[in-house]
């Protein structure tokens, strides 16, 4: 029988403490070892203890989480689930310590979301499980971003579409910053609540050679744009009049997500057919595999991210299971191997099929 997976939960709130002290250890797959209430506390506990996953919060004296987080990875790589509230700065600070090394994020209860403490700690329960699993161990030899290339290829693809869940905020940060702005529109399937897409469109449009925004009903897909889909909304791409446009559907989920890849994959296909690049990232479960199988059987070239660079190698594995990605590929290779796809797909006149 495998051993519990050894939890240390660092918050400065006593009643936090108690709440995922019980809430964790109600599962009988989770052992809580230690609770801590500053980063100085939990640093010496960490060493003591050797804990497989670090819960951690966001607001605390004396070193706030994510400054000891951008301490913490480089020297001693640990599994970490960040624990935020709406009160702690926004969804940049939550998406800044995915950015520094944390493995996946669960947002406290608050009147706003509609969440129970129980729903919380049930989420929370399923990424502490995820996280255990995560080698995070590249973080002490963490290798520069790849340098853009210079400019876009000659291509017939109109639109590249791209789906990641646990681990993906930053490959797909990784994978944008090695694309050159002359490409293709791009539409991006990243599994994140409400809130927290826009700031994430807003990091990549900062980072990256692309324009990038988080979508609305009705835009358009535009060469050099990246446009993310918001939180609790399915994105769908639909042809009309040889354009192809932005349609948000509704607020239902598909393989338990909102946003979900499947969806926006799936009318990808649809709409665009063989001039379409499908492109799946690290993540959790097996959204996006039948919805990119579904781009390769319209015709389209199908990438997705091998095991060795992912967070989690459960999506792309089920995209590669189902015959749904044409080739695996690293993530540090991926801008590169999809220039030559788009290369490879020679342009050709009229509209959309």
């Amino acid at each position: 029988m495998r051993r519990p997976i050894r939890v240390l939960v660092v918050d400065d709130s006593p009643v936090v403490r108690a709440l995922l002290r019980e809430g964790l250890g109600a599962d009988p797959a989770i052992q809580v070892v230690g609770v801590a209430q500053d980063a100085y506390e939990a640093r010496d506990l960490i060493v003591r203890l050797s804990p497989d996953v670090l819960t951690l919060d966001l607001e605390m004296p004396r070193m706030d989480g994510l400054d000891f987080l951008r301490r913490l990875m480089p020297q001693y790589p640990l599994p970490v689930v960040m624990v935020t509230s709406a009160a702690d700065r926004g969804p940049q600070v939550a998406l800044d310590a995915l950015a520094a090394g944390a493995v996946d994020f669960v947002a406290k209860p608050s009147a706003g979301r509609g969440m129970s403490a129980q729903e919380m700690l049930v989420e929370l329960r399923t990424k502490v499980k995820i996280a255990s699993t995560v080698d995070v161990s590249h973080w002490k030899l963490r290798r520069a971003d790849p340098v853009p290339a210079p400019g876009g290829p000659s291509t017939g693809v109109q639109v590249i579409a791209i789906g990641a869940s646990t681990g993906g905020t930053e490959a797909i940060r990784t994978v944008l910053r090695g694309l050159p702005a002359q490409l293709p529109g791009i539409v991006i399937v990243q599994h994140m609540p409400a809130g927290f897409t826009k700031t994430f469109a807003e990091q990549l449009n900062a980072a990256t050679p692309l324009r990038c925004a988080e979508a609305q009903d009705g835009d358009p897909v535009r060469p050099g744009w990246a446009l993310v889909a918001p939180g609790g909304r399915q994105l769908e791409l639909v042809s009309e009049g040889g354009q192809l446009l932005v349609r948000l559907r509704g607020e239902e989920r598909h393989n338990n997500h909102c946003p979900s890849v499947d969806v926006m994959m799936r009318s990808v296909a649809a709409a665009a057919g063989a001039r379409s690049l499908g492109v799946l990232l690290t993540g959790m479960g097996s959204d996006g595999a039948q919805g990119m199988l579904a781009m390769r059987q319209a015709g389209a070239i199908t990438l997705a991210q091998d095991e060795q660079s992912c967070v989690v190698f459960g999506m792309p594995r089920e995209a590669w299971a189902c015959g749904g990605a044409t080739a695996m590929k690293p993530l540090d290779g991926m801008a590169a191997a999809m220039l030559d796809a788009l290369a490879s797909v020679r342009p050709r006149a009229g509209g959309l099929r």
